[in-house]
């Protein structure tokens, strides 16, 4: 992910706000109002909740969350690609860089939800690539059709 700078993000600047917004109306297109687990702005504002916004100059390239679940857990959240940026390895560099802060915070395994559908199957196959595995449901989630769940080791 040559060229983007990923830093973490209060929320309080309107590029960061629009990708939220785009992030949660692509969710809810594609999957029933019951299976749509992305976090909203207050929700990303929980002292639980380290935010991360992907740059390229002034544009916004991509976000990403991750969701203190316990001292050893961690929950991505909010992985999102700007349209723009897609296919750039941006969504690749947020992960790996959620991935190092969870390791370096002491987190020894990072969790996290997608979709089922084939508009999820990029994200599937970028988790697996980075070693995530299919689990079953955890931390308050269900099986649910439109849930696929994943895990890796830190």
């Amino acid at each position: 992910m040559t060229g983007f700078l990923i830093r973490i993000d209060d929320l309080e600047t309107e590029p960061p706000r629009r990708l939220i917004a785009a992030h949660l109306a692509g969710m809810h297109a594609v999957s029933p109002a019951e299976s749509v687990h992305a976090l909203d702005l207050d929700a990303l504002r929980s002292p639980a909740v380290t935010f991360w916004s992907a740059w390229s100059g002034e544009e916004i390239a991509g976000i990403g969350a991750l969701k203190r679940l316990d001292a050893q857990r961690g929950e991505l959240k909010s992985m999102r690609t700007a349209e723009r940026f897609l296919g750039r390895g941006v969504g690749r560099g947020i992960l790996r860089h959620i991935m190092t802060h969870a390791a370096a915070e002491g987190m020894t395994s990072l969790w996290l939800e997608t979709g089922t559908t084939p508009e999820f199957a990029a994200a599937r196959h970028l988790y697996a690539s980075e070693g995530f595995v299919t689990c079953g449901p955890f931390e308050g989630y269900a099986l649910d059709p439109f849930s696929t769940f994943m895990t890796r080791t830190l």
